[in-house]
């Protein structure tokens, strides 16, 4: 291997930015109540599955986002999986500063946590682990409950910054 070959060059925060924006990846919301009992949530790209036995999920938050304080600290959450028709919902759940439980679009979960309502897939899960991962926490829930939607739908997804839809 050249010495060229083995030089690592430190990314840059845009130049990673714009990396990992051509990662198309699905979204989903992410909701809970905070200790008033107030619903928090917001949207999310970086969700995976993590393990089969026990059924985990993750999900990253800024440490910066408005919710941060009550995922920080909740038990429960629920998982949204977004369809193409959920574009402006996933906006609004991105969007700092607004209320965004007051247009519409949710429902509870049978634990009563808001929920995108007509979602492809929806999970209840409570906390696992936290972990601290630089600007960001990762947030691993282990899934108690899962409902699939009636009509398997066409999914968002997130691509070069923007909400898509599959052709």
């Amino acid at each position: 291997m050249t010495e060229a070959a083995q030089t690592v060059r430190r990314a840059g925060a845009e130049e990673f930015r714009a990396a990992m924006a051509r990662f198309a990846s699905g979204v989903v919301v992410v909701t809970t109540l905070d200790s008033d009992g107030e619903p928090r949530g917001f949207t999310a790209s970086s969700f995976c599955s993590v393990s089969l036995r026990p059924p985990l999920i993750l999900v990253c938050l800024a440490n910066s986002a408005d919710s941060f304080a009550a995922f920080s600290a909740c038990g429960p959450f629920a998982v949204s999986v977004l369809g193409s028709e959920h574009d402006a919902l996933a906006t609004r759940f991105a969007t700092r500063g607004v209320n965004k439980f007051a247009s519409g679009g949710l429902s509870l979960t049978p634990g009563g946590l808001p929920a995108v309502a007509d979602s492809l897939a929806e999970l209840d899960c409570e906390v696992h682990a936290r972990h601290q991962a630089g600007d960001h926490m990762i947030l691993v829930g282990r899934v108690c409950g899962a409902r699939i939607g009636e009509d398997a739908g066409a999914p968002m997804v997130h691509y070069e910054r923007s909400f898509r839809s599959l052709a």
